[in-house]
């Protein structure tokens, strides 16, 4: 064979870069499905844990306390159906109730057999309700400033330098600006 002084792609060279770029092509693909796929759970999982959040407000708004046991229910939330599973038991505060809401996709309890168990919600809330509020007792901090009787000294202000601030107990620093 005699060389020609033409240059080119052999077919091989070319049928090897082909692959190559498949390869490279599908990973992408890959990569892409995968996030796809991870926003779909997050997006699911959010939505699962506004709507367990929900069932937990509507417990705390309600008349008469939630019942000990487990009760179930469907709503629709974001354009599909969602089931919520919510158990309420009482804790060791006779005014105080545990509640958690697990939270799953409508179409999932028919298409596995183990639909009960708790691997198929999506998430689970625990809230706690209370009906008892004790009356503000005098150990506990009071955030309202309150001024003091007329003609008592200030006990942060700096009699040494009057233009300089106050030094404020747990503040850092000199107190100057």
């Amino acid at each position: 064979m005699k060389y020609s002084g033409r240059r080119g792609f052999t077919l091989i060279e070319v049928l090897i870069a082909l692959v190559i770029v498949a390869l490279a092509a599908a990973a992408a693909m890959e990569a892409v499905s995968g996030a796809a796929d991870t926003t779909v759970s997050l997006r699911d999982r959010s939505f699962a844990q506004w709507i367990a959040l929900n069932r937990i407000a509507e417990q705390r708004v309600e008349a008469a306390p939630a019942s000990s046991g487990e009760t179930k229910g469907e709503v629709e939330f974001a354009g599909r159906r969602w089931q919520w599973r919510q158990t309420s038991e009482p804790l060791a505060l006779a005014s105080l109730r545990r509640i958690d809401v697990s939270v799953r996709l409508a179409g999932l309890a028919t298409a596995t057999p183990s639909a009960e168990s708790d691997q198929n919600y999506l998430v689970t809330v625990t809230g706690v309700l209370g009906s008892d509020v004790a009356a503000p007792r005098g150990d506990t901090p009071d955030w309202e400033p309150v001024a003091p009787p007329a003609g008592t000294p200030n006990p942060n202000s700096n009699p040494a330098n009057p233009t300089v601030p106050p030094i404020i107990p747990g503040s850092t620093g000199s107190g100057s600006t």
